[in-house]
């Protein structure tokens, strides 16, 4: 009897709405936004406040390194509060340590956890450590981030508006750039000589939305900013989706707008030459890079705020009462972008981890 095979990473929409969806105990009013497809994150209603809370897993990979691993872990976990617009303040973090896990390791990572929370503004406030079996890296237990702020303050991606415009910051595909040239050196050595690993290998602390979030939050929340989101799985195209849906807008992107950064597009076409596989970087996996829907008439302060930052950005489209993405070329024409099937990184990382054990290593 063959055995059914299941797709790798969060479940599905239809998984969702007809498993998770209808069963979720007791209902409660104070729940402002509950579990919802493409909406990283929870609203409750406490009276004069409100709490941001963030469920995610604590992903940790030890070939990033440890001071890596640790400042990866915190951001996945405060980019999901930031782009409320509200600064992520509590943790409360359960860590399933490998028993191959050495007590010097967990000392590392976890010095270098509090010094990053540290940097934040965040308190751990409760947790859950201990050894256990059956656990491997990268998922190595779960986490809450809480962010606290007052009912009118924070943004939501069902927030967006017709005729807002539409801001990317970073360009597409950091998070694919920064992990591939962190795990595959030698690939980007290969292609561009080793001067330029270290600078690909930089990439990979801009995996990061905090500092674009909360700097857009600036602008007013909800006066100017009105919704924002990672581009995590799919890249920027699920970003635009995921608004998109969950507003039940339409939105509209210009091909000539659109940026990508010289150093991510050469990692990309490295990997993409080593593997054969052609990737379309709007597609890719990109956390660190935000989507957000701003007022227009608060549109150019966003980018100025922004830049100050040392974050690019640029006003890639607008807010439509369209239902779907439709991308505008160059001469005019004009295409629909469909939500992608599959994420290029997943077939990049794993098509070449084979290529490099066939020859004997990945050093």
């Amino acid at each position: 009897m063959s055995m059914k095979k299941y797709s790798i990473g969060k479940v599905n929409r239809e998984i969702f709405e007809n498993v998770i969806l209808p069963n979720l105990g007791k209902k409660d009013p104070s729940i402002i936004v509950g579990p919802k497809f493409g909406v990283d994150f929870s609203v409750i209603d406490l009276g004069e406040k409100v709490l941001i809370v963030e469920v995610d897993p604590v992903f940790v990979v030890p070939e990033y390194g440890w001071e890596r691993s640790a400042w990866f872990a915190v951001h996945i976990l405060a980019s999901d509060v930031a782009v409320s617009g509200v600064p992520p303040r509590y943790l409360f973090i359960d860590l399933n340590l490998p028993l191959k896990m050495t007590d010097e390791e967990f000392k590392t990572l976890w010095t270098r956890i509090h010094a990053e929370c540290e940097k934040l503004g965040i308190a751990i406030a409760a947790g859950h450590t201990g050894r256990y079996g059956g656990v491997d890296y990268p998922m190595i237990g779960g986490a809450t981030m809480i962010g606290v702020t007052t009912k009118d303050q924070y943004v939501t991606p069902e927030m967006a508006e017709p005729g807002d415009l539409v801001i990317m910051t970073k360009g597409p595909a950091i998070e694919t750039a920064g992990i591939l040239s962190t795990m595959f050196p030698k690939v980007i050595a290969e292609a561009y000589g080793k001067e330029f690993v270290e600078k690909a290998q930089n990439i990979f602390w801009l995996q990061t939305a905090v500092p674009d979030a909360l700097t857009l939050a600036k602008i007013g929340l909800r006066t100017g900013v009105t919704a924002m989101h990672d581009a995590t799985e799919y890249g920027v195209w699920g970003a635009l989706h995921d608004i998109a849906r969950a507003s039940g807008v339409g939105i509209r992107v210009y091909e000539d707008k659109l940026f990508i950064r010289d150093d991510v597009l050469k990692v990309i076409n490295a990997f993409s030459k080593f593997t054969g596989i052609e990737v379309d970087p709007y597609a890719a996996i990109s956390e660190g890079t935000l989507v957000a829907t701003v007022n227009p008439d608060k549109a150019d302060l966003a980018i100025k705020l922004l830049k100050d930052k040392g974050i690019n950005a640029s006003i890639i489209g607008e807010v439509t009462e369209d239902d779907n993405i439709v991308l505008v070329k160059k001469n005019g024409e004009e295409i629909e972008v469909p939500l992608p099937s599959q994420d290029p990184f997943w077939l990049l990382f794993f098509k070449t981890l084979d290529i490099l054990r066939s020859r004997g290593g990945n050093e």
